[in-house]
């Protein structure tokens, strides 16, 4: 069983710094990739920040220069650190990993349950 587990939300002023965490246990053949997501009420799911196993970063534009994206995907570990925060980013944040569970299962994503994240002016 393949479980994603975020933490490190919480309250924060605008200005201010988080750091988010994201553990994926269970057995596992192969983590492709991982990254975050944030959902804010009433929008749609968006990309924040991705990694891959080759170490290859990927960043949405709202968060480009201010949020870093960090881990080992070998130790099925990553991390976000959210710096310079808005009130704008304020959002669940869901961490998903890209996952071969094993060789006879196709490959596919696995969520988290989200920590919140609220950023006040």
């Amino acid at each position: 069983q393949v479980q994603v587990v975020e933490s490190g939300g919480g309250f924060v002023q605008a200005g201010g710094s988080l750091r988010l965490s994201c553990a994926v246990s269970g057995l596992i053949v192969i983590i492709f990739s991982m990254g975050w997501y944030c959902q804010a009420p009433g929008k749609r799911r968006e990309l924040v920040a991705t990694i891959t196993g080759g170490g290859y970063t990927f960043y949405g534009d709202s968060v480009r220069g201010r949020f870093t994206i960090s881990g080992d995907i070998a130790k099925k570990m990553v991390y976000l650190q959210m710096n310079s925060l808005k009130p704008e980013d304020t959002a669940v944040y869901f961490c998903k990993a890209v996952i071969r569970p094993s060789a006879l299962r196709p490959i596919k994503d696995y969520w988290g349950q989200g920590t919140q994240v609220t950023v006040s002016s």
